[in-house]
């Protein structure tokens, strides 16, 4: 998935970048307003943390603009926003929700928990319920990033399992290389390369043992389709129940 900060604290900044990376999301910054604004017309996002106070305006107006349409931007008016902000009065909490904010953190704060609202408002986007994704035999724990296929660990480096998530989040869809490469790859990958293909050949390999269908197909033309099979019982990511 791929997220957005907008933040103009530098050391802040690169403390999230450093640890979303490392939980699997692409990262993009931007240090204003107006940076924001170019890059959420440019590219497609999945969620956007933001700060409220920033150099040349506030963020407020920013998450208004997403939310009524008036910023036409790729993500559209549904992308996720998680404000991260020093203001706590309960007036600034509530007015951040009444904008359009779907979460509120007030800094200082402790990363693992910006971690878990980040990973809970994308459940909330594919429309899982928990921190356990399931598609046929394919477990996806999002929480511990384990991933296991009946039952099989499965050893998938960060993009490789970047990328079975953005597919278990939209299962029996056909996802083409372009969209994989905006969600999971950051602004600096070179959209000439073959990156999507190669990680996708690999994932393929990792997914499937000797005795194993495989489970992403090619549509030619077209993209990759993660297929939905009989055992998921499911049309759609199913989330495991608590206690399973």
């Amino acid at each position: 998935m791929r997220v957005l900060v907008v933040e103009d604290e530098e050391d802040l900044v690169e403390a999230l970048r450093y640890g979303l990376v490392r939980a699997d999301y692409a990262v993009d910054v931007a240090y204003d307003l107006e940076e924001a604004t170019q890059k959420l017309y440019a590219s497609a996002y999945d969620l956007m943390v933001l700060d409220l106070a920033l150099p040349d305006g506030d963020g407020f107006d920013l998450c208004r603009a997403v939310r009524s349409g008036r910023l036409d931007g790729e993500s559209g008016p549904d992308l996720r926003i998680l404000m991260l902000t020093a203001r706590d009065r309960l007036a600034d909490r509530v007015r951040g929700l009444d904008e359009g904010a779907d979460d509120y953190l007030v800094k200082p704060f402790a990363f693992p928990e910006l971690l878990a609202r980040v990973r809970a408002l994308l459940r909330r986007e594919s429309g899982g319920g928990s921190a356990v994704w399931t598609v046929g035999d394919l477990r996806l724990d999002t929480g511990r990033r384990e991933a296991f296929r009946a039952g099989r660990l499965l050893r998938l480096t960060p993009k490789e399992f970047a990328v079975l998530r953005y597919l278990m989040s939209r299962p029996g869809q056909v996802v083409s290389a372009e969209e994989l490469l905006e969600h999971v790859w950051d602004e600096n990958a070179d959209p000439f390369t073959n990156t999507v293909r190669v990680t996708v050949g690999t994932l393929r390999r990792k997914l499937a043992a000797p005795d194993e269908e495989q489970v992403i197909e090619t549509v030619v033309r077209h993209g990759y389709r993660l297929r939905e099979t009989r055992e998921s019982g499911t049309a759609g990511t199913a989330a495991v129940p608590a206690g399973k």
